[in-house]
């Protein structure tokens, strides 16, 4: 059920709604009762989000951040917008600079040009313009592009996102299946402060309430700061499987993550995904990933925008029961 509340009949536009990240924003949205278009390449593969809100409150329609009429037509009419595209991989013409950062500048102008009055571009904690991965480099080329366009912009920075989707905890529970030693890139020791989708979804809706300071910069962590070795050890007791963990320093880890690209390169795809590591995934676990002392002290944190964080303990044995043995009967079958 939507709420009853002054955003009620406003419209705003979601950029890659239908991705990971960006169906959490819709949801939230929806809840607040926003009217939402979400703009995304093929909308035919976006109507399963139609269900999360009212009759006819949510409207995928077709946009191309390459196409700068079919993105002024999505934004025509909207109170607000949401930059939640992004790519993990290059393919193609979807590459990092095409989408992070020119695909980015393209959102902000049109986005300025329509009139919009909350702009939001979600980006990522660890961007970083000097830094030697195309994709962390990206991040933070696509954020300058977008003060650059739109200076009132507010930037969601996010740890690592947890959800019933994510490629985190949900390829620690998937490799426990098949294998009997988990590596850990870049060592294990990278600290991290992973976050709840939903949460960083309220956090975006929060923000076109009128929650956040204009032009501000959040970052958004969950609770509890915690190790890779310590996400893994988490994942394996939610499925109640024990596997020997090994920590990979991280020019080795590199190695790894070329080859497996190599591979998948190779093979046209047919490498398995949950093998295939980038190089750029494993340059994020090069450095903490955690929320700094000064968005804290600052409360551009979840908590000044009204969110209280959800824990990765509360949420992921959800979904990743899954990977149990007897997948959801195993607590039945072993009580």
């Amino acid at each position: 059920m939507t709420e009853a509340t002054s955003e009620a009949n406003r419209l705003a536009t979601v950029f890659g709604g239908s991705g990971f990240l960006g169906r959490h924003i819709v949801r939230a949205l929806a809840r607040k009762g926003w009217r939402i278009r979400v703009a995304v390449r093929r909308p035919d593969l976006a109507a399963f989000l139609m269900p999360l809100g009212g009759v006819g409150q949510i409207q995928p329609v077709q946009a191309n951040l390459r196409f700068p009429d079919s993105i002024a037509a999505a934004l025509e009419g909207a109170n607000a917008a949401v930059n939640a595209t992004g790519v993990k991989a290059e393919r193609g013409a979807q590459t990092y600079q095409a989408v992070h950062v020119e695909g980015a500048r393209a959102l902000a102008r049109a986005a300025l040009s329509a009139g919009v009055a909350t702009y939001v571009h979600v980006s990522g904690i660890g961007a970083d313009a000097k830094s030697a991965s195309p994709y962390i480099a990206s991040k933070a080329l696509g954020e300058e592009a977008t003060r650059e366009m739109f200076p009132e912009a507010l930037v969601m920075r996010p740890s690592v996102v947890f959800g019933p989707e994510d490629d985190f905890f949900n390829r620690f529970g998937a490799l426990a299946c098949y294998l009997p030693v988990l590596p850990l890139l870049a060592g294990g020791e990278t600290r991290l402060q992973p976050v709840y989708a939903g949460d960083v979804g309220l956090a975006v809706a929060a923000t076109l309430s009128g929650l956040a300071k204009r032009g501000a910069t959040y970052e958004l962590g969950g609770p509890k700061i915690m190790t890779l070795r310590e996400a893994a050890e988490l994942a394996l007791r939610a499925i109640n499987r024990r596997r020997l963990l090994v920590g990979v320093p991280l020019a080795p880890s590199r190695w790894i993550a070329a080859s497996s690209q190599f591979a998948s390169r190779a093979t046209f795809g047919l490498f398995p995904n949950l093998l295939t590591t980038t190089r750029d995934q494993v340059d994020l676990l090069a450095a903490d990933n955690i929320v700094s002392a000064e968005a804290e002290a600052e409360g551009r944190v979840l908590r000044g925008l009204g969110v209280a964080a959800e824990s990765a303990e509360a949420i992921i044995p959800s979904y990743l029961v899954r990977f149990r043995r007897t997948g959801q009967y195993e607590v039945q079958r072993s009580a």
